[in-house]
């Protein structure tokens, strides 16, 4: 039991100290965009299972491959807040309850809503990858998933889970949020698992970008210091060397005293 409460100080330790004190001074004042993303959640699902508001929704939220590049684009933010048709809708309200509020604490708001979106616009943009690929390809995606209406902030939930794991020293869940993934890929073989391996690549390739150019840096300081070359000392010309001799008193000639 002790081993176990250990490793999980270890895992989640940091995580726990950096959110911990704005929850208990703050409470849910502390996180107002994640509030706010969950309410909206709540209000899109509500139109959406509505006739009047189903195709409403559907035009601004839904998005698919099949639609044109810009139209997607336009769509892809909404699209987060759409809850997916397959999932209950208390799942997705959940998982933004509880993911997007750490990433809210830990990483601010305008980071949380950047990452979150720009995970989601890697699976967008990868659906239309992988369907030009085709079927036949490890990375492609059969031509009928072009219609598939791709909403929900799984891939935001995913992409920020795993980006906080490998801030703050929670290795082993990142590790598990991305082998979950790729068995769902393997069981399912779905779009949708496909994007949230898209979203991931996306997180890790981020997360390397800083060890990148620490270790670029690292290797132009040692070169830049074997490149200098001390300036070397001015050399007074002989005249003034030898006009300098005679001024010294070493080479003046003595004064005798008178009593």
């Amino acid at each position: 039991m002790r081993a176990a409460v250990r490793w999980a100080r270890a895992e989640w330790g940091p995580l726990y100290a950096t959110v911990r004190a704005p929850l208990l001074r703050r409470r849910l004042r502390a996180v107002p965009m994640t509030l706010a993303a969950v309410c909206l959640t709540g209000a899109l699902h509500l139109a959406h299972s509505r006739p009047w508001g189903h195709r409403l929704v559907q035009d601004i939220g839904a998005v698919r491959a099949a639609d044109p590049l810009w139209l997607a684009l336009l769509r892809t933010p909404l699209s987060l807040f759409v809850p997916a048709l397959d999932l209950p809708v208390w799942g997705a309200l959940a998982q933004i309850l509880v993911v997007f509020g750490l990433a809210e604490i830990c990483l601010g708001r305008w980071r949380t809503l950047g990452l979150a979106y720009a995970v989601t616009l890697a699976g967008t943009l990868y659906a239309r990858v992988g369907i030009a690929l085709g079927p036949g390809t490890p990375l492609g995606l059969p031509g009928s998933d072009a219609w598939v209406v791709d909403t929900g902030p799984s891939a935001a939930v995913v992409g920020l889970a795993v980006h906080l794991g490998l801030r703050y020293g929670a290795h082993v869940t990142a590790g598990a949020v991305v082998a979950a993934m790729a068995v769902e890929v393997v069981v399912k073989e779905n779009l949708a698992g496909k994007e949230h391996l898209a979203a991931i690549a996306v997180v890790l390739a981020l997360c390397a970008l800083p060890a990148l150019r620490r270790r670029l840096r690292g290797r132009r300081a040692p070169a830049a210091r074997a490149g200098t070359v001390a300036a070397p000392l001015p050399v007074r010309p002989a005249a003034s060397r030898a006009g300098v001799a005679r001024a010294s008193p070493a080479h003046r000639s003595p004064v005798g005293r008178t009593d």
